[in-house]
Parts: structure tokens; C-alpha cells; sequence
């Protein structure tokens, strides 16, 4: 099978926004980020049962986001190893919900913060030219393509939802001189 690939794979049927829906999907997602995976290594991550899982593997397959990569033999049976089929995904241009399956993926890994752990939530507006937009959303692309390593040196994920839009907000007419 194919190694990830690095281009994003371009998310726009509803199968596939179906299959990212699902909160235990969703995390079989953000597992497969880190390395490919075989069913049982998934089950004992999500502490689910093995056909659990494998139904959710399954769906996210036919939904075209992750394929087996590799099979081994081991004590007479065989493991597969699956892996998303993209490094990233990204939204198809007529997809008008983007945004906001990203915001509901988001809240739903949010976790409570416990004593003692860093965590901040709040909502910027930042004043840009269009130029100067552009610029910011490449820099942020670049920082959004390093790899999801797992390293073992006892890293904790945290979430960054970063959304750089057009915002809804009324400009005031400049006051008038005395």
C-alpha cells in the first residue's frame, strides 16, 4: 500500500464528513496521526472492545480517509496496519460547513483543565490589510504542517483551533474634526 500522502486530501462528500463526525472516528483520526496502527493497538488507546473499533476503522475506510498499509503474520494470525490516506485534510471550496465541523471536532476534545495545567480560550479580532492577511495565514500553514511526532519524552496534545477570517464586525466612521 501507498505511504501518507503529503498533499491534503480534499474532504467533500458527506461520507467522508460522516465519518469525521463520529467523536470515536474523530479520535481514531488523531491516533493515526501520530503512526499507523493495527486494530488491537487502537483498542487498548481507546480502551474499546477490538470489534468496536474495528467497525469504526471500517467506516473511515469506505469513507476513503485511511487505508491498510501493511500486514504482518504473528502466532498464526494475521495484524493490519492501517493509516490515514493524507498527512492533512482540507475542505473542497463549495463546502459551506468547514468551519464549523472544525469548531464541533474542536470543543469535542476539549478537555477540562486540571490543577496546574496551562490553558487559555479567547477570541482576538486583529485589524490586517488583505496583504497582510495572506501573509499570516501562510505563516500559520507552515506551523500546521509540522509533524504530529510522538517522540516519548512525555508530551501531553493540546488542541489550537486557529481560524483567520473575515469577521462581522461594524467599522466605525473615523469622528469627525472639531
Amino acid at each position: 500500500m501507498p505511504d501518507v500522502r503529503s498533499e491534503p486530501l480534499v474532504l467533500r462528500s458527506p461520507e467522508q464528513f460522516k465519518a469525521l463526525g463520529h467523536p470515536i472516528r474523530h479520535r481514531i483520526v488523531n491516533l493515526l496521526r501520530q503512526r499507523s496502527a493495527t486494530l488491537r493497538q487502537l483498542s487498548a488507546a481507546l480502551g474499546l472492545a477490538k470489534g468496536t473499533v474495528g467497525y469504526h476503522v471500517r467506516m473511515l475506510s469506505e469513507a476513503g480517509l485511511i487505508h491498510l498499509t501493511e500486514t504482518r503474520q504473528v502466532r498464526g494470525g494475521t495484524e493490519q496496519y492501517f493509516a490515514l490516506v493524507s498527512s492533512a485534510f482540507t475542505f473542497h471550496e463549495d463546502v459551506d460547513n468547514g468551519p464549523q465541523f472544525l469548531i464541533n471536532a474542536a470543543l469535542g476534545e476539549m478537555l477540562p483543565t486540571r490543577p496546574g495545567q496551562p490553558e487559555h480560550t479567547s477570541l482576538r479580532h486583529l485589524w490586517l490589510s488583505r496583504e497582510e492577511a495572506h501573509a499570516l495565514a501562510a505563516r500559520l500553514a507552515e506551523h500546521e504542517a509540522e509533524p504530529h511526532a510522538v517522540d516519548g519524552t512525555h508530551r501531553e496534545p493540546y488542541g489550537l483551533l486557529v481560524s483567520l477570517f473575515p469577521a462581522d464586525i461594524p467599522t466605525l466612521e473615523p469622528e469627525p474634526a472639531d
